[in-house]
């Protein structure tokens, strides 16, 4: 498949298994693929940045799609926009060469986690974790902080990566209030994320910050044991969104 393409991507993760192509399930790599291959009538291969898991969302997902046929970035993006469902929306495409590779010169991955401290209206909750219990915001941001920097976050991971390397670095970790949806939103960002890392992350300080007899150094004894096993909270996937990927530098075809 000689031509690529790069494409950027926002969708609502709801209603798929995640990015990767699964049997038998909804996934958005099969969507993608499927619509594809209706309008052009040939098929395409498909390679996303981040392999979002079920109910996860995007604004920037990075894609790239390789196909036989040669097509005008400005045909496909149209057509495929018109053949995808509501919830799977094409940013933008443009015509690549071999030199662009999706894991490359990534300088910084930036994900938005949202979670409500009230009830959220009925066409908001898809967005967000509520969190029904009450916490300490000073609390939570010190809590953040501690993961600030280069650590081995094998504690924040699902265990599972294949080369077994955990340490990662994140630039910095913001909290701020999102009016326009009623939610607090936590920025993280960095180069690279292992597995559920932001999840777990999300998930430990807001349970921290929501028990008084639990101090913040229990989260840096939790990074230092180095086990994936730990049982502090997951925060559920339907807060999280890959908002942008932002590269050192691109090439275009």
């Amino acid at each position: 498949m000689k031509n690529r393409y790069r494409l950027v991507l926002a969708y609502d993760g709801t209603s798929y298994h995640g990015w990767q192509e699964q049997k038998d399930v909804p996934t958005i790599t099969q969507v993608l693929r499927k619509s594809f291959t209706s309008v052009f009538n040939q098929d395409a291969r498909l390679f996303g940045v981040s392999r979002t898991d079920a109910g996860v969302h995007a604004r920037g997902q990075v894609a790239v799609l390789q196909t036989n046929i040669l097509v005008t970035p400005k045909k496909m993006h149209f057509a495929l926009n018109n053949a995808l469902p509501d919830d799977i929306v094409i940013r933008s495409i443009e015509k690549i060469d071999r030199s662009f590779h999706l894991h490359a010169n990534i300088e910084t991955k930036l994900y938005y986690y949202y979670f409500f401290s009230h009830r959220p209206k009925p066409f908001v909750q898809r967005y967000g974790w509520y969190f029904h219990k009450s916490f300490n915001l000073e609390k939570l941001k010190k809590s953040l902080h501690i993961f600030v920097g280069t650590h081995d976050f094998r504690s924040f991971s699902t265990g599972d990566e294949r080369d077994g390397d955990t340490v990662r670095t994140i630039k910095s970790i913001d909290l701020s209030y999102c009016k326009k949806l009623g939610a607090h939103r936590i920025t993280v960002s960095g180069p690279k994320f292992l597995h559920h890392m932001v999840r777990r992350i999300v998930g430990a300080c807001l349970d921290v910050a929501s028990r008084d007899e639990m101090l913040i150094f229990c989260l840096k004894k939790a990074l230092d044991e180095r086990d994936s096993k730990q049982t502090l909270l997951n925060a559920p996937a339907k807060g999280l969104v890959l908002h942008k990927v932002e590269y050192s530098k691109t090439k275009k075809a």
